[in-house]
C-alpha cells in the first residue's frame, strides 16, 4: 500500500494486519512510517514499513523488487498516495502539474508493471486505485490533482481488461470528505464541514473506517467477478 501513513493509509494497515495479512506500506516520510509502525503493532498479521519516493520511477522498479526477493509475489495493490497542492487552472505550473501526475497517477502505473509479473504466475491479483469524488465534481483549485484522479479511474478500466484474463481485478475506491490532513488546505474549516454535511445524505462525516471497509471488500478473494468498477464511498454526496 502507498501512502500508507495518511489517515486513511493507517486504517486500512491496521485492519489488514488484524486480518491476517502481511502489509508493506509506503511513503516518503520517515517520521511518518515510524508513528504508522507504532499504531499498527501486534496482530495475527505484520507490517513491513518502506520509505519509498515513488515520483522516481526506477526506484519504485528496484524497491518492489527487493520486496518480491525477500517476501515472496505481492497479491495485491493499493494504490493510495497522493499529492494536492492547489492552484487556479489557468495558473497551473506545467512542472507542478508534471510533479503530481508523476506520484498520483503514473507512479501507480510503474507499480502495477512491478506488480503484475507475480500476479499472473499465481492466477490472482487485486489492484484498487484510489481516487476521488473531485473527479466527478470537478472542484476548483484542484485542476491537478483531479486530473490525476481521473487518470486512475481510466487506467483502472484499462487495466481490468488486460488483467482480467490472469485472474487479477482492479477496481477504484473514489472517497468522500474524510476528516483527515488533506481537509487542513480549506481557509473556512467551519463552513466546509457544514457544506459537506449538505451535501451529503447521510449527515455524519466519513470515518477512516468507512475507506477501509470498502478496499477491504475489493481486496477479498470472494470478490473475484467485481472489476473495473468506481466505487464511490463519499455517504451519498455524488450518486451515479
Amino acid at each position: 500500500m502507498t501512502g500508507a501513513a495518511g489517515g486513511l493509509g493507517t486504517e486500512l494497515c491496521a485492519r489488514l494486519v488484524s486480518a491476517g495479512a502481511h502489509v508493506i506500506g509506503t511513503d516518503r516520510s520517515d517520521a511518518k512510517l515510524d508513528r504508522l509502525a507504532t499504531l499498527v503493532a501486534g496482530g495475527p498479521g505484520r507490517l513491513t514499513p518502506v520509505l519509498l519516493d515513488q515520483s522516481d520511477p526506477a526506484a519504485a522498479r528496484a524497491t518492489v523488487a527487493a520486496l518480491v526477493q525477500v517476501h515472496g509475489a505481492i497479491d495485491s495493490l493499493v494504490n493510495n498516495a497522493g499529492i494536492y497542492p492547489k492552484s487556479f487552472a489557468v495558473d497551473q505550473d506545467a512542472d507542478e502539474m508534471r510533479h503530481v501526475l508523476d506520484i498520483n497517477a503514473i507512479a501507480a502505473t510503474t507499480l502495477v508493471g512491478a506488480v503484475a509479473p507475480g500476479m499472473k504466475a499465481a492466477g490472482f491479483g487485486r489492484i484498487v486505485n484510489v481516487a476521488s469524488i473531485t473527479f466527478v465534481l470537478g472542484f476548483t483549485e484542484l485542476s491537478a490533482y483531479v486530473a490525476s484522479k481521473g487518470a486512475l479511474v481510466g487506467l483502472a478500466r484499462v487495466w481490468a481488461r488486460e488483467l482480467g484474463p490472469d485472474g487479477i481485478t482492479v477496481n477504484c475506491i473514489s472517497p468522500g470528505a474524510f476528516l483527515t490532513d488533506a481537509e487542513k488546505i480549506h481557509p473556512d474549516p467551519a463552513g466546509y464541514n457544514q457544506h459537506v454535511l449538505d451535501s451529503q445524505a447521510v449527515k455524519r462525516r466519513g470515518e477512516p473506517a468507512d475507506f477501509a471497509h470498502a478496499v477491504m471488500f475489493l481486496l477479498d478473494r470472494r470478490s473475484g467477478f467485481v472489476t473495473g468498477q468506481n466505487l464511490t464511498v463519499d455517504g451519498g454526496w455524488v450518486m451515479q
